[in-house]
């Protein structure tokens, strides 16, 4: 055989061997699929998961373990520092509860914040859920948010001292002047005091000073000899002081302000009357230099307590780095109220507004007070005395209160 027949018959037999090669493979396909069932397809891989990203919600995050309530107090503008106070307040009085079933959420009621004022600041609560409102602060948002909140079933419990916002829904735990013009007017009448004389601002504080004042006289059995109204202003202030001292003498005289106002018109009132007492009301309260004003030396004035007040101050002090407005202990104790009630308030539920007029009451920093049929919290009271640069309790407050 020549080369060339044996190279074309070694060519022959590689083609022989591939075309068996194909067939062997052929073949062992056919018999893996004769095992396939007739009508049945082969098992396919499961497709990858699709990847959905989660909702987001406008607003809070969904909360179902706490009811949620909303604080409604000025974060910015001009009030921002008594708002930011009771703020602190609230929380401080979250980590002394320790509670689990309150959400508080803060929302800015100043007109030049992020929520555009009272109103927008209360829907926008709704909006995230909350069953309670506590605030606002001022009665002009109270008139604003108390609306709102009614038509949407949630109550307000309102830190203004103005009870005329009381009402359909709105309760006010301020400290109403009328409170402590009655407190101190029948002290005053229980130490012998028959005849009065007074100053009221003009506005709607004096308007109702003036109205406490004429009652609580008149039912103790007392005569108002003089009672004069005056502006901001010291000629004014000076007027209405002399005016006031023309009918002396009398045993006490009411000047509704605070301590620089009473302090200025103090020797002018008193003049032709020596002995008399100057008598407060709760703004001397909130003043922690009125002690040391010569002018009031003596004077008498009803207000909350300030034995817990001066115990929480501290706390104050040493958690934010700065003493606390007065008016924080608002926030603090409509915070135990809340926590209180929280223990019969299923969680999402509305919550229960008649519990706030429990005739038992409630108590907090500033000692027992509890809401009647006008939505406005009546509050134990205690009178203090200005003597010797200081003040000193004269007539303790009441632990409760008679039915």
């Amino acid at each position: 055989m020549t080369e060339g027949g044996a190279v074309r018959q070694r060519a022959a037999l590689r083609r022989r061997a591939g075309r068996l090669a194909v067939l062997a493979a052929g073949l062992a396909l056919a018999a893996c699929a004769a095992v396939v069932p007739r009508g049945a397809e082969p098992a396919q891989a499961p497709p990858p998961p699709v990847y959905a990203p989660p909702a987001v919600e406008a607003g809070i995050p969904h909360d179902t373990q706490r009811n949620r309530v909303a604080l409604l107090v000025p974060m910015s503008g001009g009030n921002a520092g008594v708002g930011q106070s009771i703020a602190n307040a609230t929380q401080l009085a979250m980590l002394d509860t320790g509670t689990t079933a309150v959400r508080v959420t803060t929302y800015d009621t100043a007109p030049s914040g992020p929520n555009g004022g009272a109103a927008a600041a209360a829907r926008h609560a709704i909006d995230d859920g909350a069953q309670l409102i506590l605030g606002p602060l001022l009665a002009e948002d109270a008139r604003q948010v108390g609306p709102i909140a009614r038509a949407a079933g949630v109550p307000v419990l309102s830190f203004s001292n103005d009870s005329g916002v009381a009402g359909n829904g709105t309760f006010v735990m301020g400290y109403v002047p009328a409170q402590s013009v009655e407190r101190v007017v029948g002290y005053a009448r229980s130490r012998g005091v028959t005849t009065f004389a007074g100053m009221v601002p003009n506005g709607l504080y004096g308007e109702r000073a003036s109205t406490a004042f004429l009652r609580a006289v008149e039912a103790g059995g007392g005569q108002v000899l003089s009672l004069q109204t005056y502006a901001r202003t010291p000629a004014s202030i000076a007027g209405a002081a002399a005016r006031v001292a023309a009918r002396a003498p009398y045993g006490a005289v009411l000047i509704a302000d605070g301590g620089a106002v009473a302090a200025s018109a103090a020797a002018g009132a008193k003049r032709g009357s020596a002995g008399a007492h100057v008598l407060g009301t709760e703004l001397w309260n909130a003043e922690s230099s009125i002690a040391a004003r010569p002018q009031l030396a003596g004077g008498w004035f009803a207000s909350v307590g300030d034995g817990l007040y001066r115990q929480f101050a501290a706390k104050y002090r040493g958690r934010f780095g700065a003493g606390p407005y007065r008016l924080a202990s608002l926030g603090y104790d409509a915070v135990l109220l809340t926590v209180r009630i929280a223990r019969d308030w299923p969680i999402g539920a509305r919550f229960p507004e008649n519990r706030l007029r429990d005739p038992e009451g409630f108590a907090g920093l500033d000692g027992a007070f509890r809401f009647g049929r006008d939505g406005v919290a009546e509050r134990a009271l205690e009178v203090q005395e200005i003597r010797g640069g200081t003040t000193v309790v004269v007539s303790p407050a009441p632990t409760g209160f008679a039915h």
